[in-house]
């Protein structure tokens, strides 16, 4: 049988990189120009979608939730690639926090709109959960829902959140949901940090696993469906669930390893170095000081005005492992201290594989608070949320040290590896 033009344009999308190397020295493509055909080491859940010819999503009205994260290993959007495929009928998408287009800042989205290059409805997530988002799904006429979203390994970047909202909502709409993976772009090898206490639950933080969990989406899809879908508040229990693995991607890798290009997840997620401080860095969203939004380098940079040299000269005395933190200056232009100069620290990370991230942050915050007179907590206990529980406030203000907080969470963290352990795709 032939297909249409239509399948042959959806096809040649797919494939990507697998479809640029099978035509080398073809007129017009890299290697005739003279350029070596570059390669991919891993294939992304819709690379391997699209390479069995979509035959899980055969027979079925199908709705994605992407944003511009979504796309091939050339740089393709999804859903152009399937809806121009007569092999999907796809016939909606569904916009997380900073829209389908990514244009809204944290906190925000898109609204609901018409998606201009390909004509499908857009309907907005954001801020939806339970029944609510189950009638979104309903009135948007889908069987199955398909989740294609970079995410960044931290528990408080909300797509994970809204991946799990999705679940239930599907669950609970009669729909199935087929996640198409993606790597961690800070390595799988370990999970970090305090486990969520389920009395501090939010959006960016709905079920106890642990700050970094070291999970890609398609593991935790089957976390969330076999610990926290089982609970009996669903009448119609677990969603009906199928992940797409990646291949070639191993739990030691990096993003900059992979071979595929990074697209920003979120307006200030700029570069896969921005992923790799963000989980520590994160947690002065819940203090007075900046986290670097407003600048070319956001959770890179964190400070506010009037902090000095001291605050990085107390951090680097700590000895972490894998980081330096320099004395730096920066002027955000918006959030926190927009137009001001600030004085704190830049993370500079020289050894990826011995870097904690999350460990890095607490002695940024133990520290802070020492030297900077002007320290202080967001009033609304944000970083409770953050963390998980309102300990690491408590014993940070009690004085305690970066090993003391730590060591805190270490049982915690123990038995959510174990749970972990049982749910992991790859080695």
């Amino acid at each position: 049988m032939t297909l249409s033009r239509r399948g042959l344009l959806g096809l040649a999308g797919a494939t990507g990189i697998a479809g640029a190397v099978g035509a080398v020295g073809a007129p017009g493509t890299a290697a005739a120009a003279g350029a070596a055909p570059r390669a991919a080491q891993v294939r992304t859940g819709f690379e391997q979608l699209a390479a069995d010819g979509y035959g899980v999503l055969a027979g079925q009205k199908v709705g994605v939730v992407t944003n511009p994260t979504g796309i091939t290993a050339e740089a393709r959007h999804l859903v152009d690639v399937l809806h121009a495929d007569e092999r999907v009928d796809l016939v909606a998408v569904f916009g997380p926090e900073h829209g389908f287009r990514g244009t809204a800042q944290a906190g925000d989205s898109e609204g609901a709109s018409r998606d201009p290059a390909t004509g499908l409805p857009v309907y907005d997530t954001y801020d939806k959960s339970g029944q609510r988002l189950a009638d979104v799904f309903t009135a948007a006429g889908i069987d199955t829902v398909v989740f294609d979203i970079q995410d960044v390994g931290a528990r408080f970047y909300t797509y994970i959140w809204t991946l799990y909202d999705c679940m239930r909502a599907a669950s609970l709409a009669g729909k199935a949901v087929v996640v198409l993976d993606r790597p961690n772009p800070v390595g799988g090898r370990r999970a970090a940090g305090p486990v969520l206490e389920r009395a501090y639950a939010s959006f960016v933080g709905r079920e106890p696993i642990a700050l970094a969990h070291g999970m890609t989406a398609a593991e935790l899809a089957r976390l969330f469906n076999g610990e926290f879908l089982t609970d009996g508040s669903l009448p119609g229990g677990p969603v009906r669930l199928r992940t797409v693995a990646m291949s070639g991607w191993r739990r030691e890798s990096f993003f900059g390893e992979t071979g595929l290009p990074w697209v920003p997840p979120s307006p200030n997620m700029p570069t896969p170095d921005t992923a790799l401080a963000y989980a520590g860095t994160c947690l002065f969203e819940g203090t007075n000081l900046s986290e670097g939004r407003g600048t070319t380098t956001p959770f890179e940079v964190v400070g506010a005005e009037g902090i000095d040299r001291k605050w990085a000269e107390a951090a680097n005395a700590l000895e972490l492992p894998g980081v330096w933190f320099r004395e730096a200056y920066f002027t955000p232009t918006f959030s926190k201290h927009a137009g001001k100069v600030c004085g704190g620290v830049r993370l500079i990370v020289h050894d990826r594989e011995a870097f904690d991230p999350v460990r890095a942050g607490i002695g940024l915050l133990v520290t802070a608070r020492r030297t900077w007179s002007g320290f202080g907590w967001r009033t609304d206990h944000w970083i409770d949320r953050l963390t998980g529980s309102d300990r690491v406030r408590r014993m940070v203000d009690a004085g305690a040290g970066v090993e003391e907080v730590v060591g805190d969470w270490t049982a915690g963290l123990a038995r959510f590896a174990a749970v972990r352990e049982q749910y992991l795709l790859y080695r």
